[in-house]
Order: structure tokens, then C-alpha cells, then sequence
């Protein structure tokens, strides 16, 4: 017969099933003592009280450190207090040191943060907290964070930056779920989502105002590149860089000398390529290491021939690893880039024309939009997903499909990358226009 919300005491829990059980839930003892056990397997003493009038639920520990036998004790004993008038939630509280959400947060971090390879992926998951929520939270006890405290974090940007919400509201679940398994708050968990704040916010699906980056029409392309070639700096020749590879801009701009092979030079770049796609010819490669990845796996980027003489037209500094440098040899920033794009758009408006927008939007393209323009672009030429998206480093089916999948094509890769250089110059066979599938029937 199920334990499962017994509350007499005739059928109170047994050290045994404490230590056994894992199934989610919550297990009645007596004294309004219960054992709430989490999804993923914790498990929390928790008393159900009236005090002076008022329900409460009190935190006891967690077992194994908090016995059966001690956690009746000690719910023997708040109740009698409060029978007597006292306050057994507030001499708890004060007996002990609050923990404030700030430090809740550095101390999830402390434990949780070695999960991200990526440096830059722990610094902004602290930067979405200090940008939106330790203002509001930071200085509270995590005991007393209510879900009106939550809602007062993600109501002002709900709306127009739905994306970061959402993922704020995921990241202090967790902090305060840590601080209720670390012993320092008890109850319900108030930024949950579902059966909480689903009943009050819309859904994110719902009010989501298309955070797709703006992408660069296909009927544009050309005349796009053309203008770009005619920019000097070195934002520019990353932004070509960026667009002849389909990579993303921190991994262009992050890119040393020692990631690059350039393979067997000479005749290699007149030779036709379909020709080279059959080739045993060692091709220039790029390889990115798995630490600035995205996915956290090493990326093989097929150079082909305009890659190739782009990177040869560079110039070199002194003490700096990295081939696209800023003025001073550190590493050009993200804005530097952006900013070739924006310059572009606004000489087109300021020649009376539309300018490069996306189709959709109409909002004007973005670097990491061009990733798009490849995509679409590789699909309505007829290239198999499986490779477009190995070019976009993007995962590729479940698990185990990849575990079987163990080839990144590189070879079909780069004919692939050749023919969308051709493209970006408009010569390919179909000129500047690109074949739909089924469009030639």
C-alpha cells in the first residue's frame, strides 16, 4: 500500500524506506513531518506547522545528515513551541545567518560552472544576473524570495527580450533549487514554470518577437559582396573571411596562425572543382579547437582557393597570435565587425536605395544572419542537410546517430564551399540566380 500522503501515524515512515525510496513525491510521517523527495533523487525533511495562526512549512535537513529519529525530534519540538506561542520559523531563522540570492548565485557557480567549456559561456551566465536580477534580488535572503520577487525580475523584459527571460527565469530555478537542497529555503520553488508562472506570464512562444538574426537576401548576395570587397580594414576582411567559411564571428575573430594548414599549394587552386572533389590533393584546412567551439567539438573548416588568398593578402603583427587583429594585436571585437555591416546598410540608404534586408523582417542583415543566407542558399541548391549543417558546426541527429555519423565530409565540403564562393562572386553555371529544387521540371 502506498506511503505516499498517509498521515497517520500508525503509518509512518521506517529508516529503511527513507533511505530507499526515489520515486518523486511526498512521504507522511506524523507531527505534519514529510519527506519530499525531488525529481532528480534529493531528498528533504519539511514540517508542516501553524504559527500563531498562520501555515508554515519548516525546513529539518536533509537525510542521511538528518535521521528519522532525529527529525521527529525536532518536529516534536517546534510543535510544541508553537502550541505554546512561540515562533519556531523565526528563532530558526535567526539562529542561523541568511543567505543572500547574490551569494546563493556565486556559490551555484562555484559548484555547477565547470559544466561550460567555454570561458566566455561562464561569463555570461553571470552577466545576465547582473544585468537583470541581482538589482532586484541580490541582497534578499533566498529563504523569503517570493514568486512576486521572480515576476518583478522577468515582467519588464518578457516581452521585448523574451529569449534572455526565458533563460533567466530557468537559471534562478536553479539557483533556488540548489538553495532548498543546500538546506537555506524551503517550499515550493517560486520561478518554476509550469503550474506557476506559466498561469500568470504567456508563454515565451507566444509573445516572441522572431529573435532570428536578419539575413541577407540570396537575390543580393552578389551585389553585397561586391560592395564588401571594395572595403578596406580589418573587420572587413574578417566579415569576407566569416562569409566565404559560414562560420561564426567569435570563432573568426579568435582564429591564430597555428589553426591553420594550407595544405598543398601551386597548381591546386586552378585545378576545376569538381576535379579537386575527387582529388587526393591535401587540402587547406582550419581546424578550431574544441575549447572555442560552441558545441565543444574540434571544427574542420575546408579553405578553398579565395579563402586561401585572402588569408596570403594579410599582414602580420609582431606578438600577436591572431590573424584578424585589432589596432593594438588583441583580438578584434564582435562591434568591430557588426559595424562593417552597418556602414554598408547606411551608404545604401543614403543613396536612395532599400539597402541589403532581410525577406522576412525587413530588418537589415546582421554577420551571424549570413549563416542563414548559407543555409538557405545550400539547401535550395540540393546539398544534403547532413553536410550544410556539419559546415554550420551544428549538431547532427541524437546521440547515438553520431556516434555512427563519425564523418564531417570534409572533401564534399569543400566542392560545397567552392561553388558558394562561386555563388558570392556570380559565377556560378546559373549565373546569380539560385535553383530551387523541382524548379528545372
Amino acid at each position: 500500500m502506498s506511503r505516499e500522503n498517509c498521515r497517520k501515524p500508525e503509518r509512518a515512515l521506517s529508516a529503511r524506506f527513507v533511505e530507499t525510496v526515489t520515486k518523486p513525491g511526498k512521504y507522511f510521517d506524523g507531527q505534519g513531518l514529510f519527506l519530499r523527495v525531488a525529481k532528480n533523487g534529493a531528498k528533504q525533511w519539511v514540517q508542516r506547522i501553524t504559527i500563531r495562526g498562520k501555515r508554515c512549512e519548516l525546513g529539518l535537513g536533509s537525510p542521511p545528515a538528518v535521521s528519522l529519529a532525529t527529525a521527529r525530534k525536532l518536529a516534536l519540538e517546534y510543535r510544541g513551541k508553537a502550541m505554546l506561542g512561540g515562533d519556531p520559523l523565526a528563532e530558526k531563522r535567526e539562529g542561523r545567518a541568511g543567505l543572500t540570492f547574490a551569494d546563493a548565485v556565486e556559490r551555484y557557480a562555484a559548484a555547477k560552472l565547470d559544466e561550460f567549456r567555454n570561458p566566455k559561456d561562464r561569463k555570461r551566465w553571470r552577466t545576465v544576473f547582473e544585468t537583470y536580477a541581482l538589482r532586484t534580488l541580490g541582497r534578499k535572503d533566498v529563504a523569503d524570495i517570493t514568486v512576486q520577487d521572480v515576476l518583478r525580475v522577468l515582467e519588464p523584459i518578457w516581452h521585448d527580450k523574451t529569449e534572455t527571460a526565458k533563460r533567466l527565469r530557468g537559471r534562478i530555478e536553479n539557483v533556488l533549487s540548489w538553495a532548498t537542497v543546500a538546506g537555506h529555503r524551503t517550499g515550493d520553488n517560486p520561478a518554476r514554470w509550469k503550474g506557476n508562472l506559466s498561469e500568470i506570464l504567456p508563454k515565451p512562444s507566444k509573445v516572441a518577437k522572431g529573435d532570428n538574426y536578419p539575413a541577407l537576401a540570396l537575390g543580393d548576395v552578389a551585389d553585397w559582396w561586391a560592395a564588401l570587397a571594395q572595403r578596406d580594414g580589418m573587420a572587413a576582411k574578417a566579415l569576407q573571411f566569416l562569409t566565404l567559411t559560414a562560420a561564426r564571428s567569435g570563432e573568426v575573430r579568435g582564429m591564430t596562425w597555428d589553426e591553420i594548414d594550407l595544405g598543398d599549394r601551386g597548381e591546386t587552386d586552378k585545378t576545376p572543382v569538381a576535379t579537386l572533389a575527387t582529388s587526393a590533393t591535401r587540402r587547406a584546412v582550419w581546424t578550431v579547437p574544441a575549447s572555442r567551439m560552441k558545441n565543444g567539438r574540434e571544427h574542420r573548416v575546408p579553405l578553398t582557393a579565395e579563402a586561401v588568398a585572402l588569408l596570403e593578402s594579410l599582414p602580420r603583427m609582431e606578438g600577436s597570435p591572431y590573424v584578424f587583429f585589432a589596432p593594438r594585436g588583441g583580438m578584434l571585437s564582435d562591434m568591430s565587425v557588426s559595424a562593417v555591416m552597418r556602414r554598408m546598410q547606411e551608404a545604401e540608404v543614403k543613396a536612395g536605395r532599400p539597402g541589403y534586408l532581410d525577406p522576412r523582417t525587413k530588418r537589415p542583415a546582421v554577420p551571424h544572419g549570413l549563416r542563414s543566407t548559407f543555409r538557405q542558399w545550400a539547401a535550395e541548391r540540393g546539398y544534403p542537410r547532413d553536410m550544410s549543417e556539419i559546415a554550420l558546426a551544428h549538431w547532427i541527429g541524437s546521440e547515438v546517430e553520431r556516434s555512427y555519423q563519425r564523418s564531417d565530409m570534409f572533401d564534399r565540403r569543400w566542392a560545397m564551399m567552392a561553388e558558394w564562393a562561386a555563388f558570392l562572386r556570380c559565377e556560378t553555371v546559373q549565373g546569380c540566380n539560385v535553383v530551387k529544387l523541382g524548379a528545372a521540371e
